[in-house]
């Protein structure tokens, strides 16, 4: 590990924290970038430099890594005039890590490239409790010697890393997985809400989900959230709601038709319009609830469940 790095950071957010607070751990010199005074006053307590301007950032960096949260906040910190395209140097190594579009990264690659910066898209898959544990999933592609080069400090937060290609091969695939996740949602509270209509519980059903055949991470997970209906949000219904946007606006761009994305976002719509916006989006299944005319007071308390 190449301690001499210098790691600047934008973005101290939900996940940019617990991401950057472990590469500070390991030794590495971080200067950030956060207009949040509170985001970033932990960080800063524990030996974080800030930088008061996107110049300082670049100045004291020789890679920079972004978090922040879609594509309008990437533009301003990148292609506005003044932003990063223009007061970073040849040689250095931009790592945008968030769920944003391909189009949007098309133009990063063209704007960095032409000052010769080396750009890494690099999207992670986890979530807050992993990002701290440093247990993250992270899907790279661009420039491999760059990856090469930042592999070390991606292991501070990341157990797993996919180098996938040159291109926007890791853009994409963060959107597949998001599509996947988000149906997660939908079909599950589907399920549910039939099988507490046959008189099963919640939580009877979902222990033997998570023993059966279509068990996941992240049904295990969300186990206990959807037990105890505590949907305090991990990750928002509007945060669903921007990521497949992107994903359909993909779909539009590369003509591949998505049926069951399309009705899936109009799920996440109407639990929006009913005022659960910052819920955790596994609460789509008080919707199916509803729509089913059950309400969580029904819930079956049947017998506990015995394996035999």
């Amino acid at each position: 590990m190449d301690d001499r790095m210098r790691i600047g950071w934008a973005g101290i957010g939900k996940m940019g924290a617990p991401m950057s607070r472990r590469v500070l751990e390991a030794g590495y010199a971080l200067t950030v970038f956060e207009p949040l005074p509170e985001n970033r006053a932990t960080i800063v307590a524990e030996g974080a430099n800030v930088a008061h301007s996107l110049e300082e950032l670049a100045a004291a960096s020789d890679a920079i890594v972004l978090t922040i949260p879609n594509d309008a906040v990437l533009r301003s910190l990148v292609l506005a005039q003044g932003a990063l395209a223009d007061v970073m140097q040849k040689g250095q190594i931009l790592i945008e890590m968030s769920t944003v579009s391909p189009e949007i990264s098309v133009e990063l690659h063209e704007a960095l490239g032409a000052k010769g910066i080396a750009y890494l898209r690099a999207p992670v898959s986890g979530s807050t409790s992993t990002a701290s544990a440093g247990s993250l999933s992270v899907m790279v592609s661009g420039p491999e010697s760059a990856y090469r080069e930042i592999e070390p400090v991606l292991a501070c937060f990341a157990s797993r890393q996919f180098y996938l290609g040159q291109n926007e091969e890791a853009r994409y695939l963060k959107l597949v997985l998001n599509a996947l996740v988000g149906a997660t949602s939908a079909l599950l509270g589907e399920a549910l809400t039939l099988g507490l209509k046959g008189n099963l519980s919640v939580e009877t059903m979902l222990s033997v989900i998570c023993e059966s055949a279509v068990a996941s991470p992240l049904i295990g997970y969300k186990r206990d959230l959807l037990v105890k209906r505590n949907f305090d949000p991990a990750f928002s219904v509007s945060q669903m709601m921007k990521d497949f946007d992107l994903i359909l606006g993909a779909a539009k761009s590369d003509h591949v038709p998505m049926y069951l994305a399309s009705m899936i976002r109009q799920q996440y719509e109407a639990a929006y319009a009913e005022g659960l916006a910052e819920k955790d989006f596994f609460v789509l299944f008080e919707q199916y609830e509803r729509l089913a005319g059950l309400s969580k007071d029904q819930e079956p308390k049947g017998p506990a469940l015995k394996a035999v």
